[in-house]
């Protein structure tokens, strides 16, 4: 079964018989949802043609239509977040906190998700399971430790353990991944480079079908251009936000949830 609730925000195309019916597709044979307006008119040219002596309409299975219906879904945002000594860290984790709690506030009545991946030293945790609670997240969220190295690679894996398993539990949830990093990783687990390895992670995420939006967090005057390899392994756009501050992120997710 998918997910009881619909979100308010995003609207998906869904297989079960509710939503708002906006056209009609060819059943091919196995009908689940009969259009029967469609299929009508799917069956209305042939009638000279077909024998109808013992019925007003004669419809074959070829001119069965299903229903294509639309409902709203909810989102699941989950940011990503490089806490590690190689930018600004305090300062990241402080924007992200206030974004992801302007996100819960406003997605109240829409029932969408938000979650937090925190990776540095050699790992990465899931700090914010993803969850519509405004009091969940003021307690995950009190005290998220900075510092060490970058594993770029760790951080995604887990985000793409987290989102396809959400997928999987609600077919229906519309996924976003917004990763704040400069790319610049440096903690490998194998004999590839760690930006290889974080690349190769990347391409999985994107072959979900996960949307992505990257923020670059390296300094314009010294950026090496390496958020924006990672943004094109993911397919997403990648920002450098003029000032990281709650307000600037939470707009920029935003802007993204009305073009998805």
């Amino acid at each position: 079964m998918t997910r009881q609730t619909a979100g308010k925000r995003s609207y998906t195309r869904t297989d079960r018989k509710r939503g708002r019916y906006i056209q009609a597709r060819p059943a091919q044979g196995k009908p689940k949802d009969v259009a029967f307006d469609a299929t009508f008119r799917a069956a209305a040219p042939f009638q000279l043609s077909r024998d109808r002596s013992e019925r007003a309409l004669a419809v074959e299975r070829q001119d069965i239509q299903d229903k294509v219906r639309v409902r709203r879904a909810a989102n699941l945002i989950l940011f990503v977040v490089d806490a590690s000594w190689s930018m600004a860290a305090a300062e990241r984790m402080e924007a992200t906190k206030g974004a992801i709690m302007s996100l819960l506030l406003d997605a109240y009545q829409r029932r969408d998700q938000v979650g937090l991946i925190v990776f540095q030293k050699e790992e990465a945790r899931l700090v914010l399971p993803p969850t519509s609670s405004v009091e969940l997240a003021k307690h995950a969220l009190a005290d998220v430790p900075v510092g060490g190295k970058t594993p770029s690679r760790a951080g995604l894996l887990l985000a793409h353990r987290v989102l396809t398993q959400q997928k999987r539990l609600h077919p229906e949830i519309m996924t976003m991944m917004i990763l704040l990093t400069d790319g610049a990783g440096n903690v490998s687990v194998s004999d590839l480079p760690a930006q290889e390895e974080a690349h190769r992670v990347a391409k999985m995420i994107e072959e979900e079908g996960i949307r992505s939006v990257v923020i670059n967090m390296e300094h314009a005057s010294f950026d090496r251009g390496l958020a924006q390899g990672l943004a094109d392994e993911l397919q997403g756009p990648c920002y450098t936000l003029s000032e990281l501050k709650a307000d600037t992120l939470y707009r920029t997710v935003k802007d993204e949830l009305r073009l998805g």
